[in-house]
C-alpha cells in the first residue's frame, strides 16, 4: 500500500458513494451556515436590485410597472449622474495616482527596519484602523470656518479662513486629500511587502554595474514590486469609486454638488426620493464602471512569471 493510500483514503475515488457523502456532511454542515448568510444578504439583493432596475419601482406605490431599459436610458440623458460620473472619476483618479506615488515614497523612506522605522509605519498606519465616517465628522470640524482649528491656525498666521467645505471649488481637493491622508498608511503597507520581497543580490548586481540610486529603482525596484502596484491600483480604484461613508460624513454629496460622486447620487434617489428603481440601475451602472477599469489596470500592469 503506499503512503497516499494509507494516510489519505478518505480521497479514495473508488470509495462506494454513500461513505464519499457520509464524509461531506461534516464539510456541508460547516458551510451551510456561510453560504446561507451569504445567499441571503449578498446575493439575493444583487439579484433583486437587477430586477429593480427594470422597473419603475417606487416606495409605497401600489404598483411597480414593468419599464424595461428605460431607467438606463434615462442615465444617458440625466445631467446630475453626468456630475456624478465626472466627481467619481476625478476623485479616483487623483486619490489612486497620489496614493500610489506618495505610498510608495514612504515605504522605500521606511524599507529597513529599525525602532524608528517601526513608530513611523505605525503612525502612518494608525488612520488606517479609524473608520471613515468618524474620520468624516472630525475634519468636518477641523476644517469649520468659524470654530475649527485649522482656521484658529489660520488666524494665527494672519490669514482669512477658508470655506473648505462650502466652496464648490475647494470641497472635492479638500476631501480628495483627507482621503489620501486616510488611505497613505494602507497603500504603504501594501508596497512595503512587495519591496521587502525584492532579493537584494539584485541590487548588488546593478550596482557593480554602475547603476545610480534613480536607476536601481527604475530598473529594479517597480519591475520587482509591479504585483504589488498592480494589487494596490486595483484595490485602491474599488475604493475610490465607492466611495461614501467620507463624503456623506463631510458634505453629504455638496455644496451645489460639487462633491456628489455615483454612491452618494444612488443613495439619494434610493432612499431620498425613494426611487429605487432609478437607483438600482445607478448602482449597476456603477458595477460596470468598476469592471471596465479593474480591467483596463489588469490589462495595463499585467504580470507574469517571464517578465
Amino acid at each position: 500500500m503506499s503512503l497516499r493510500s494509507a494516510t489519505l483514503p478518505a480521497l479514495d475515488a473508488d470509495a462506494p458513494p454513500a461513505r464519499r457523502r457520509r464524509r461531506l456532511q461534516p464539510a456541508v454542515a460547516f458551510l451551510l451556515p456561510s453560504a446561507l448568510i451569504l445567499g441571503v444578504f449578498i446575493i439575493m439583493p444583487i439579484f433583486q436590485s437587477l430586477w429593480m432596475s427594470l422597473h419603475a419601482w417606487r416606495v409605497g406605490a401600489k404598483e411597480q410597472p414593468w419599464v424595461g431599459l428605460d431607467n438606463y436610458r434615462r442615465l444617458l440623458s440625466d445631467p446630475q449622474f453626468a456630475n456624478a460620473l465626472r466627481v467619481t472619476l476625478v476623485f479616483t483618479v487623483v486619490s489612486v495616482v497620489a496614493l500610489l506615488v506618495l505610498g510608495f515614497l514612504v515605504a522605500y523612506w521606511l524599507r529597513r527596519t529599525t525602532r524608528f522605522t517601526k513608530v513611523l509605519r505605525s503612525v502612518y498606519f494608525f488612520p488606517t484602523v479609524v473608520a471613515l465616517s468618524v474620520i468624516g465628522i472630525v475634519w468636518r470640524f477641523m476644517l469649520d470656518p468659524d470654530i475649527g482649528l485649522v482656521a484658529g491656525i489660520w488666524q494665527a498666521l494672519g490669514l482669512q479662513p477658508v470655506a473648505w467645505l462650502r466652496d464648490p471649488g475647494v470641497a472635492l481637493p479638500t476631501i480628495i486629500a483627507v482621503g489620501i491622508w486616510k488611505n497613505l498608511g494602507f497603500t504603504m503597507i501594501l508596497l512595503l511587502a512587495g519591496l521587502q520581497g525584492v532579493p537584494e543580490h539584485l541590487y548588488e548586481a546593478a550596482r557593480l554595474d554602475g547603476a545610480g540610486a534613480w536607476q536601481q529603482v527604475r530598473y529594479v525596484t517597480l519591475p520587482s514590486i509591479r504585483p504589488a502596484l498592480l494589487f494596490a491600483a486595483v484595490i485602491l480604484t474599488i475604493q475610490s469609486l465607492q466611495a461614501f461613508d467620507l463624503i456623506y460624513a463631510m458634505t453629504a454629496g455638496g455644496p451645489l454638488f460639487s462633491t456628489e460622486t455615483l454612491v452618494t447620487f444612488m443613495y439619494r434617489q434610493s432612499f431620498q426620493n425613494f426611487d429605487f428603481g432609478y437607483g438600482s440601475a445607478v448602482a449597476w451602472a456603477l458595477f460596470l464602471v468598476i469592471m471596465l477599469i479593474s480591467a483596463l489596470q489588469l490589462r495595463l500592469f499585467r504580470y507574469n512569471d517571464v517578465d
